[in-house]
């Protein structure tokens, strides 16, 4: 029984980001011919997705516990020089259905949202089209089974967000940022593509399951490539989570429409502590990596907590909020408390994806005082003859 439910959860798993994949592939074309179709369309597939999610959660829990792990590929094939193979598959443990289970949940509010204030906007069709997109990679970087597949599923994921950002592409400010974040996310990617083939050629294996095995068998000192891939990760982790000095970028990406400010900030910019925490078996034997994340994570908080304090800007404020906890997060994963680092990453993304969400009414009920202040005093005047 507990080997059904297991499968089952992979099998659940793989589903999820599968349907979104497919539901995006719709031509251009198509999609911007039927705006309102595609929101129906994105709403629909980002809940079955949350459902493929939960149901993989569930089989999960009700399977052998939470300590175990199953890797399902779909096929693999070698790569040259030894480095191991590459494969298309789906690896399950612990942290692949919490993750899964909390993108797909904010994946599938942002989208719902997202049918709302989208709607009549003359791009709509396109928008929601390169939103499934977007969640399609997140929820494959989460599920791979194989480091490649990761890296590639973290490039698809930057790629995709990249045409969300330029949503509104007369915005020079939008333009701006979203260059920017285009050149941190490449040095990122080639970060993690480099650390990718060192770690190949070192344990001549890419795939998750093995890898983590290899690694508790090193005694002695971590050998060099190892050591400099642990450098890699943690250089990507700072990236993408928009530390310190690396965090311009991320406080200037406001020009896109709410909804991508909800899923980039409660959904992708996570992505870099979901790194380090997926890779810990390999940055627990590198105590230099780990010092450098703790110390550029405390930095971070510090610097972007008190910035936060000063700014009258509502998303902007929000911007500077996540920078902060992503330095908690790093910070805590420097110290090698992963658990409570996933934890925070939990916590954190679904109080901002609500921020956000909820950053217009916010807006409107400060507003809302005021107007009705001007209304009185214009009210007295008038009876004053004043006016």
């Amino acid at each position: 029984m507990s080997a059904i439910a297991l499968t089952a959860s992979t099998a659940a798993a793989l589903a999820a980001p599968v349907i979104l994949w497919l539901a995006g592939a719709v031509p251009r074309e198509t999609a911007d011919r039927s705006g309102p179709a595609m929101a129906k369309l994105a709403t629909g597939v980002a809940w079955g997705a949350l459902a493929l999610a939960i149901m993989a959660f569930a089989s999960y829990a009700a399977g052998p516990g939470f300590g175990s792990s199953q890797t399902w590929n779909l096929f693999a094939f070698s790569l040259p020089f030894g480095i191991g193979d590459f494969a298309i598959g789906v690896y399950v443990n612990a942290v692949t259905v919490s993750m899964l289970t909390l993108v797909s949940l904010v994946g599938a509010i942002v989208t719902t949202y997202a049918r709302t204030y989208m709607a009549g906007d003359g791009g709509e069709g396109h928008f929601h089209k390169w939103l499934m997109l977007t969640l399609a990679a997140i929820l494959t970087l989460i599920v791979s089974s194989n480091l490649l597949m990761f890296a590639l599923a973290w490039m698809a994921t930057s790629l995709n967000l990249h045409r969300l950002l330029l949503f509104y592409p007369e915005r020079p400010a939008a333009q701006l940022a979203a260059h920017k974040k285009f050149v941190f996310s490449r040095i990122g990617d080639a970060s993690l593509f480099v650390a990718v083939l060192l770690i190949g050629a070192s344990v001549h294996t890419l795939d998750f399951a093995t890898l983590f095995a290899a690694m508790e068998s090193i005694e002695g000192p971590l050998p060099a490539a190892l050591q400099t891939a642990a450098w890699l990760i943690a250089l990507a982790a700072i990236l993408k989570c928009a530390q310190f000095p690396f965090h311009g970028w991320l406080i200037q990406v406001m020009e896109a429409p709410t909804p991508v400010s909800a899923l980039l900030h409660a959904g992708i910019v996570n992505a870099g502590a979901f790194l380090v925490i997926r890779m810990s078996p390999v940055m627990s034997v590198s105590g230099p990596a780990l010092d450098a994340l703790a110390i550029v994570g405390l930095v971070t908080l510090a610097v972007a907590s008190l910035v936060m304090l000063t700014q009258t800007s509502i998303k902007v404020s929000l911007a500077w909020s996540t920078s902060a906890q992503m330095g908690f997060m790093l910070l805590e994963a420097g110290l090698g408390l992963y658990s409570l680092a996933l934890l925070h990453l939990v916590a954190h993304s679904l109080y901002k994806a609500h921020a956000f969400l909820a950053s217009g009414s916010s807006v409107d009920g400060f507003r809302t005082p005021v107007c009705l202040l001007y209304t009185s005093d214009a009210a007295d005047d008038r009876r004053g003859g004043v006016i």
